[in-house]
């Protein structure tokens, strides 16, 4: 697969999404919330493809000071997309349309009491960002190619599950589920392989 931020790599990525099997049973796990992020693929720089991460202010009550998608908690009668969309846009002034949703990806449930639903979006030109600082401390450009790397991710374990914890490396930190374990699948969904995500464990710090 190409790495351009073109109409062939858009064609390509939404390829890819309506072929995946999404698994979803449709039943919603008892008491869970519904939430969604937005995997939004943008430009980068250097005209290569690039989604976009935030790293959450410290202001924030919840997860403050961590790696994320944007995205957040659906409002009663949204979807999965309509909520994305409205995230990206409060958070990083992005707006974009249902036209631009490319297909979703499997829900994950979090430690924290969140069944969050991945949107995987294209902006055909995203213009200047506007982060919003009651939310978003810095936002990150992660481009195709490195989370292609086959050393992009690796697995560990910890005292407390016996399920493998998962992470990405990133400007010399760690990004960990369930970011990381999102940004995996659709690594492997833009490979054209089925991997699903739901037993890949977060860290204790994300449990709360």
């Amino acid at each position: 697969m190409s790495h351009l931020h073109n109409d062939a790599l858009r064609s390509e990525i939404a390829a890819r999404c309506r072929d995946f099997p999404r698994h979803d049973d449709g039943l919603e796990p008892h008491g869970l919330k519904r939430a969604a992020v937005a995997i939004a693929v943008v430009a980068g720089a250097d005209g290569a493809a690039s989604f976009l991460l935030t790293f959450r202010a410290a202001s924030l009550r919840a997860h403050s000071n961590q790696w994320a998608l944007p995205g957040g908690r659906c409002d009663a009668g949204e979807t999965a997309p309509e909520t994305a969309l409205r995230e990206l846009h409060e958070e990083l002034g992005l707006q974009l349309g249902a036209g631009d949703v490319l297909g979703m990806l499997d829900d994950y449930p979090t430690r924290s009491g969140y069944l969050i639903t991945p949107v995987v979006a294209w902006a055909a030109s995203a213009g200047p960002l506007a982060p919003n600082p009651a939310e978003v401390a810095s936002v990150h450009h992660i481009a195709l190619a490195d989370i292609a790397a086959h050393d992009a991710f690796d697995f560990t374990r910890i005292p407390e599950s016996e399920r493998r914890v998962i992470r990405f490396r990133h400007a010399g930190d760690y990004i960990h589920a369930p970011t990381a374990a999102l940004i995996y699948q659709f690594r492997e969904v833009l490979a054209g392989r089925v991997t699903r995500v739901a037993d890949l464990e977060q860290p204790v710090f994300a449990w709360k």
